[in-house]
């Protein structure tokens, strides 16, 4: 190799090295300025809201689905057939007990009665003839015994004239809200055809059934809540009147029956809801809002925001990922068994950005 080309290999291999100088050190230079202004700004934060940890005074509660139903109510049907010759009812109108509600045909019947009635004036008439006669010792003791006996049938033959047009008149049993009509004018009804529903709405009874190991929790006079899809957020307030005498044996569970006043008449025989029952004393407990937790097979947690300082720096919050053991949850609150204090903050929305120890700024802070 010739010294010319010595020398150009030399001043290449110089110029190689002092670009390479030159990059590092403008990346270093670089780095430098980035972190210097890090640090005047401060560490990158997450945006989160955030509530603290507070206490409730919580009863033991136990929730059942619960079935609404009349404490007086019928499916009206006429145990006697015959043609219907009226109708004195409108559907969804209040009836009064003893109202009549539908006139069956009685033509017959009526002209029966008269005839009973003729054939019990005579055997009256016979009867005590018969007496003034035996008293005169005109006439044997047993033809007394028979007129009296003729006189005995003959009004109880008008008393079945009578029960038989009082089937045909159908009156309202007790007082209460007729359903919808389900017969016509003129209409031929057989024993058992439907022509409407009655029922009395104040109160109702809310039938709902709990597992036999929550038994000596339930008490008659017990605090029942009762609450339904269609009017949501108000609630029902009740009493437990009875239970049942004994657990089905294919459930294990028990029935329990409360009485529900209904004074607005806004609940219906038919719907149902969700039966609450307070028992036991009342007790104080942690609590968060229910969002706050984030559940893992491997244990819930939630993130607490705490205050650090940093060496040099500013007191910044940082989120701490916190192991928690949760009990019930109620309202959008649950329970806190275990793992927080009271007054500690913990993050409410925002935790899909975090990892533990990662800087947080709160925009939004609830309270409860």
């Amino acid at each position: 190799m010739s010294r010319s080309e010595k020398n150009i290999m030399l001043r290449t291999a110089v110029v190689a090295v002092l670009l390479l100088v030159i990059l590092f050190g403008v990346k270093a230079w670089l780095g430098y300025r980035a972190r210097a202004a890090l640090a005047h700004r401060g560490a990158f934060s997450v945006s989160v809201s955030a509530a603290p940890v507070g206490t409730a005074a919580w009863q033991q509660q136990i929730h059942a689905v619960a079935n609404l139903v009349a404490v007086a109510g019928v499916h009206l049907t006429p145990q006697l057939p015959g043609q219907i010759t009226g109708i004195y009812f409108h559907s969804g109108e209040y009836v009064r007990k003893g109202r009549r509600l539908v006139q069956i045909d009685d033509s017959n019947q009526r002209a029966q009665l008269a005839s009973d009635r003729a054939s019990a004036e005579l055997a009256r008439i016979n009867y005590q003839r018969a007496k003034g006669l035996y008293r005169a010792h005109a006439t044997s003791r047993a033809t007394l015994d028979t007129a009296r006996a003729g006189y005995a049938n003959a009004r109880a033959s008008v008393a079945n004239d009578r029960a038989t047009l009082a089937k045909l008149a159908l009156s309202a049993p007790f007082s209460g809200w007729m359903g919808v009509r389900e017969v016509s004018l003129g209409q031929y009804l057989t024993p058992g055809t439907e022509i409407a529903a009655l029922n009395a709405w104040d109160p109702l009874r809310a039938e709902f059934t709990v597992p036999q190991s929550e038994l000596g929790l339930i008490h008659t006079g017990q605090s029942v809540v009762l609450g339904v899809n269609t009017f949501p957020g108000k609630a029902f307030d009740g009493r437990v009147i009875a239970l049942s005498s004994e657990v089905d044996p294919s459930t294990r569970n028990i029935t329990v029956d409360a009485t529900i006043p209904n004074p607005g008449h806004l609940l219906r025989p038919g719907m149902f809801g969700e039966a609450v029952l307070l028992v036991g004393a009342v007790r104080k407990v942690l609590v968060v809002p229910t969002v706050a937790i984030t559940y893992n097979t491997f244990g819930d947690y939630v993130y607490v925001v705490r205050r650090e300082q940093p060496k040099g720096g500013k007191p910044i919050r940082v989120a701490i990922a916190t192991t928690v053991t949760t009990g019930e949850t109620r309202d959008g609150m649950t329970e806190i068994l275990s793992g927080l204090k009271a007054g500690e903050t913990v993050v409410t929305a925002g935790q899909i950005k975090l990892r533990s120890g990662m800087p947080v700024t709160i925009v939004r802070s609830a309270a409860h």
